[in-house]
């Protein structure tokens, strides 16, 4: 988490919807998110899977894979620094996702942490020839060796063991928490503007996983760097966000700076979500989990996606028509008809949205 204040606007995600055209139907897998991503600020993103969570970061990135997928509406605006010291604004959306502009934006401007680094890297060539690359590929007037000597420098700085020897090591050479390492150096070794992380430490055991988190932050310090950080794990994101984002079924369900949304959640869903974490602090008692599961991601809902599960339902209206985005606090939004003052005009208004 930084400690800086809200820094200058480097991100908006505008209305973003994404859509998969599958055998099996349509499935919503983003519908309608908006955010705003600031230097050395965090964003955590969380919701179990199926959520949109990895969609809506993937779409930023322009690598979310079409077809299946096709981005129907919305815009990625991208605020990036000009080497004259001003600032300058790309529409990512407008880009072709395989054109050399984008990819010059891809691993340059954004860099992003995969969920498993055994499938990230290429088991064919050493680590440090792939980070090279990358190096080679955005920064101007790199050369082979320049490049060797940043990638050994990157692997001393995220506390690899003997980074001279592990630059010429292969994937499977590394240990989980080493390639996990090795995967954060190259995203990285251009200096990006934006960190996305997407699970980052799922694969490792918990020491690891601190150690980790404590070099993100550090290297986010360092670089005044902002990070969009995903993860279904509610302690993880509590510690390292300035500000959450809890999705649901593709639709961002509440939003609020991570102490507001911890301490006083408002969402029916963001309420389950924080019961069902176990507490070690407290008496023992029998686990709350969220009843029922997930919905069929092909159906299509009339009314809140979360209705099935949902303890604090109204019949009648949250069945009946979308809910409505409010804000009962200021900069805390919540997709819920509870906090509407009428029930009765929240539904109208949402059925003509």
């Amino acid at each position: 988490m930084s400690d800086t204040g809200r820094g200058d606007l480097l991100l908006e995600v505008r209305n973003l919807q994404v859509h998969f055209y599958l055998f099996e139907g349509v499935v919503q897998a983003v519908n309608d998110v908006s955010f705003d991503v600031h230097r050395g600020r965090t964003l955590g993103i969380i919701g179990e899977s199926g959520s949109g969570k990895s969609v809506s970061a993937q779409s930023v990135m322009g690598i979310v894979p079409s077809p299946p997928a096709k981005q129907l509406a919305g815009e990625i605006r991208l605020h990036r620094a000009t080497p004259d010291g001003g600032i300058e604004t790309v529409d990512l959306g407008r880009l072709d996702p395989r054109g050399q502009e984008y990819r010059d934006v891809r691993g340059g401007e954004i860099g992003m942490i995969f969920q498993e680094p055994m499938t990230s890297f290429s088991p064919l060539h050493t680590v440090g020839d792939q980070i090279g690359e990358a190096i080679l590929l955005h920064i101007p007037d790199s050369t082979p060796q320049s490049a060797r000597e940043r990638t050994v420098d990157l692997l001393r700085r995220v506390g690899i063991p003997r980074p001279d020897r592990a630059v010429d090591a292969y994937p499977h050479e590394l240990s989980g928490g080493m390639r996990q390492r090795a995967m954060i150096a190259m995203a990285l070794s251009c200096d990006p503007a934006l960190l996305i992380a997407d699970e980052p430490t799922t694969a490792l055991d918990v020491t690891i996983e601190a150690q980790i988190l404590e070099l993100i932050q550090e290297l986010q310090d360092d670089l005044n760097m902002a990070i969009i950080y995903i993860s279904h794990d509610l302690a993880v994101v509590g510690g390292v966000a300035d500000e959450v984002m809890v999705m649901y079924l593709g639709l961002v369900m509440e939003h609020a700076d991570a102490e507001t949304i911890f301490d006083e959640p408002l969402h029916p869903y963001t309420r389950a979500l924080w019961q069902s974490i176990p507490k070690i602090d407290g008496p023992l008692e029998q686990l709350v989990p969220i009843s029922g599961n997930i919905p069929n991601p092909f159906a299509v809902h009339k009314g809140c996606p979360f209705y099935a599960r949902c303890t604090e339902r109204i019949q009648g209206v949250c069945d009946e028509s979308p809910p409505p985005v409010l804000e009962p606090r200021q900069g805390h939004t919540v997709r819920c008809f509870l906090y509407a003052d009428d029930v009765d005009l929240a539904s109208n208004g949402a059925a003509g949205d």
